[in-house]
């Protein structure tokens, strides 16, 4: 429904990589700029934009008309697992948003790698938001996913160098933290201002909760996504 919030999340068939290469992320990052159209993305100009014409901290190429069927509220990718946090504009535009993205990625990603068949493990799971305690921590939850990459037990051990991950955290650039951290990384996706207003919150602010948060993770969530 119009204003409701969804947490998506899916992964790779068998636990595979769906990203393999930077340009793999890219692809993604932009797509998510891209497909957030109600209309469908004109082919030509979709050809137009080939991958080495991405730019880490470029600016997506305007589409004529783009009406957006959700506000990207929050992202993270990690090698074989995407997490979003979205509010719908338009009736049902989570499960449209979510359809264009990963259908789109998967020509992309066959193609690119000789394959054929399914990339993700089926359908995205597409998670009502309903619950306060949800809505709160979610963004947390989904931009501390990137810290398995470097403390694989952090979630059931605690972090063994917290200065270590937060100094990764700032400088991952597959994920919505920088931005939000006042770090322009990929300003085009995100809905930042929006971002503050529902969570009553600034850059400084979100920072210092995000630590406080992560400092006393107690990985209790039943709402969580296992990685």
């Amino acid at each position: 429904m119009k204003g409701d919030f969804f947490h998506i999340v899916n992964r790779g068939v068998e636990k595979r990589k769906i990203f393999i290469t930077k340009n793999d992320y890219l692809r993604f990052i932009h797509n998510l700029y891209d497909f957030n159209n109600k209309d469908n993305v004109d082919l030509s100009y979709f050809h137009r934009r080939q991958i080495h014409n991405y730019n880490i901290y470029g600016s997506a190429t305007s589409v004529n008309s783009k009406e957006e069927i959700v506000n990207v509220l929050c992202w993270c990718l990690i090698p074989n697992h995407l997490h979003l946090l979205v509010q719908e504009k338009l009736e049902k535009g989570a499960s449209m948003f979510t359809k264009k993205l990963t259908g789109g990625y998967t020509l992309y990603f066959n193609l690119q790698n000789d394959r054929s068949g399914v990339l993700f493990q089926g359908r995205s799971k597409i998670i009502s938001v309903t619950r306060d305690a949800h809505f709160i921590y979610l963004p947390y939850y989904i931009l501390s996913s990137p810290i398995g990459l470097i403390e694989p037990h952090w979630k059931e051990k605690g972090i063994k160098n917290f200065k270590k991950v937060i100094e990764f955290l700032e400088n991952y650039k597959y994920s919505s933290f920088p931005d939000l951290n006042g770090k322009e990384n990929f300003p085009f996706v995100i809905n930042k201002n929006l971002f503050y207003k529902l969570f009553n919150t600034n850059k400084k602010q979100f920072r210092e909760d995000f630590l406080d948060w992560l400092k006393n993770y107690k990985g209790q969530e039943s709402w969580k996504f296992e990685d």
